[in-house]
């Protein structure tokens, strides 16, 4: 990027200046002020490229200028290595923790675990093994898997069996470089198999492995099941990574129905020190908007 044009990008009611390379807010934004929050919420590439621009490492330093100590990809796979490699950098010189990223299998419903066709657990443990070296690039330690679809000619427990099986066989390969693949039950669509937290926790259970973990997305979770700390409570020791988006438009916490103060503070409460991806749209997409995004945080936040 043109240095004018990110200049241009970046200016703030006419008073953005670029210092060295970072940027100096005016003091009527409030956002020259870093904050301090309770948990490790974790942005994502394009939140903030209206205040930020559009280069991936101005977009991290802005995060981390606003106080946010955490910070997640779901395409850092598709990423080339060097970009990788200055991400890594960047996060590290910054002090923020890399939340997940997506093992690469096809997609969402693509070449189901369920089936039990070793094919699919061909292709998901090739993206086992290659995650390991981008984990190791920027330093993460968390990666999403979505099983598949359901296999609709086999009995479910053939296919609880079938998806334990596979999930093993990734776990021997993440489990010696101390990384975990967090489970993600979706609400996208009535097809896949993965659903629910308490299934989830089933499987994670029958792998047994500290590479096996659930990711619990609150969103997610409230259109599928809603009780949403009850849940948590009866599935907590196997969650390791959260994820936040309001319902409904999944979109930044105060623009729904979700309680998100009330939950933060029961995670708070719970010793809770890992990630909370923030896996949602802003409820505006302008510069405004994305200052919607950080107050409602900061307000949320505000739970001790």
């Amino acid at each position: 990027m043109k240095r004018r044009d990110f200049i241009q990008k970046t200016a703030l009611t006419g008073s953005a200046v670029t210092l060295g390379g970072s940027l100096a807010y005016g003091t009527n934004t409030g956002l020259d002020l870093k904050h301090t929050f309770n948990l490790k919420y974790a942005p994502h590439f394009g939140m903030f490229k209206n205040l930020a621009g559009d280069d991936l490492i101005d977009q991290i330093n802005f995060m981390a200028d606003q106080g946010f100590t955490a910070f997640e990809d779901n395409g850092m796979m598709g990423r080339d290595v060097a970009t990788q490699t200055k991400i890594g950098e960047t996060l590290a010189k910054r002090n923020m923790t890399m939340g997940v990223f997506v093992i690469d299998k096809g997609g969402n419903m693509a070449n189901t675990l369920a089936a039990g066709k070793q094919e699919y657990i061909d292709i998901f443990l090739d993206g086992c093994r290659r995650a390991v070296e981008v984990a190791k690039r920027v330093n993460a330690k968390w990666m999403t898997v979505v099983p598949g679809g359901f296999e609709r000619k086999l009995p479910i427990g053939i296919q609880d069996g079938n998806v334990i099986e596979a999930l093993k066989r990734g776990a021997e390969i993440l489990e010696p470089h101390g990384l975990v693949m967090v489970l993600e039950p979706l609400s996208d669509s009535p097809d896949l198999y993965l659903q629910n937290s308490d299934q989830t926790y089933m499987i994670c259970k029958g792998v047994d492995s500290p590479s096996c973990k659930i990711l619990f997305d609150i969103y997610h979770m409230q259109k599928t099941e809603g009780h949403l700390i009850h849940n948590m409570e009866l599935t907590w020791d196997e969650i390791d990574y959260i994820q936040i988006g309001d319902n409904p438009g999944r979109k930044e916490p105060t623009t729904g129905e979700i309680n998100y103060k009330n939950v933060f503070k029961y995670i708070h409460s719970k010793g809770f020190k890992g990630v909370l991806g923030m896996e949602h749209g802003n409820s505006r997409p302008d510069k405004e908007g994305e200052l919607a995004v950080i107050n409602a945080y900061k307000s949320e936040d505000n739970f001790l």
